[in-house]
């Protein structure tokens, strides 16, 4: 197994391939027919940019296109709605391939030239951290295999990719407000009924946004829309953007009888030096975002089980570190992105030397813990 310290090289060399040399190889076009086109672009006229992101392929997997076990327990008879919301959350669990494109469908502006959609693809398996019925939480772990220059296939990569966290008819909120600043708000109680909050974590546990919004079920699919919520900049973004400092839009998630999609509809959004929205020129672009979870079997997911076993003790920690400041402070000003700024190195290089001693007991861990949170701005 490798493991690489750190979100940016990890996603440098996993995350960022093209979605257009999936493993199934749908790149790939026919015999006498004309250049393969990308299916999330510009495809009207010629000399539209090609998509950015990587150029690496992943080994071959094997769709499993039978509606799964979660998928049927979430259809069944005789359940409440917040029983049924609860399976939908649940259902998101397990191993698959993923597809990322985004692509900005409307400038408000002229550019110099057009902005090229990014996409990706990569593997990773959903765990079920937690699950008390009112509270769940999602694991998100990359097990990448890279088909290499001689036609074999790399050993497997490993890195923790995100967390999602989904409340129930929750209190407060953690909301993102712009250059790199966290502010909990209390919910009112029409916000509150009925809704579950969906709070996203970057790779190191540090906050990322939160956003409340309702199940709806049908026959076909079930599907969570969020409220319209701000974002900071990923790193698709930040590492070619410093135009603007806020994705403003709705998150929605949308599960299948054979995997789940998440769908963005965003805002790219110019902030004042006091984190308003600039009224001489608000915006830049709407974007649109489409990420496709499909379940896939038979697929090898050993080594991204052992770094969530041996680390899921720490980065719990971790967590947990963040909701106590919140508590404490209110507010967290950070700074500056933590990826970007390669502050979150220390954790990951903590969680490395847990695999390798197999054991998350480790009186180092708040120190180190705390040590990285003070480095970023969230404690004094």
């Amino acid at each position: 197994m490798i493991r690489v310290e750190g979100w940016v090289a990890a996603l440098a060399a996993t995350l960022f391939v093209s979605a257009a040399s999936g493993a199934d190889d749908y790149s790939k076009p026919q015999q006498g027919s004309a250049p393969a086109r990308y299916t999330f672009s510009w495809p009207l006229e010629s000399g539209a940019p090609a998509p950015r992101g990587g150029t690496t392929k992943g080994a071959p997997v094997t769709l499993d296109l039978e509606p799964s076990k979660a998928w049927k327990d979430l259809r069944a008879d005789g359940i409440s709605v917040q029983e049924r919301d609860r399976r939908a959350i649940l259902a998101m669990a397990g191993t698959y391939r993923v597809t990322f494109d985004f692509l900005e469908v409307v400038p408000f502006k002229t550019p110099e030239k057009p902005n090229a959609p990014y996409q990706s693809w990569g593997t990773e398996k959903v765990y079920v951290d937690s699950d008390d019925g009112k509270n769940i939480s999602l694991v998100h772990i990359l097990e990448m295999r890279i088909v290499q220059k001689d036609g074999s296939i790399s050993e497997p990569m490993v890195t923790k990719h995100w967390r999602q966290d989904w409340q129930y008819q929750p209190t407060h909120i953690v909301e993102y407000r712009g250059r790199d600043r966290w502010q909990r708000r209390k919910l009112n109680a029409a916000e509150a009924k009925g809704a579950w909050m969906q709070t996203v974590y970057q790779v190191d546990e540090s906050p990322r946004y939160a956003s409340v919004g309702r199940w709806e079920h049908s026959a076909s699919f079930s599907t969570w829309l969020s409220a319209e919520t701000w974002r900071p900049l990923p790193r698709r973004e930040w590492s070619v953007r410093g135009d603007y400092q806020a994705l403003v839009g709705t998150n929605r998630h949308t599960v299948a009888p054979t995997g789940w999609i998440q769908e963005e509809n965003n805002l790219k959004t110019v902030l004042t030096s006091a984190r308003q929205i600039d009224p001489a020129q608000p915006y830049l672009a709407r974007e649109y975002g489409v990420a496709r979870y499909e379940r896939i079997r038979d697929a090898d997911f050993a080594q991204a089980d052992v770094y969530y076993d041996r680390t899921k003790q720490f980065w719990d920690q971790v967590r947990d570190e963040w909701s106590q400041i919140f508590l404490k402070q209110g507010e967290v000003t950070l700074k500056g992105p933590v990826d970007k700024l390669g502050l979150f190195h220390p954790l990951f290089a903590q969680a490395d030397e847990i695999v390798e001693k197999g054991s998350a007991a480790s009186p180092q861990n708040q120190a180190v813990i705390r040590k990285a949170l003070k480095d970023m701005g969230a404690l004094p």
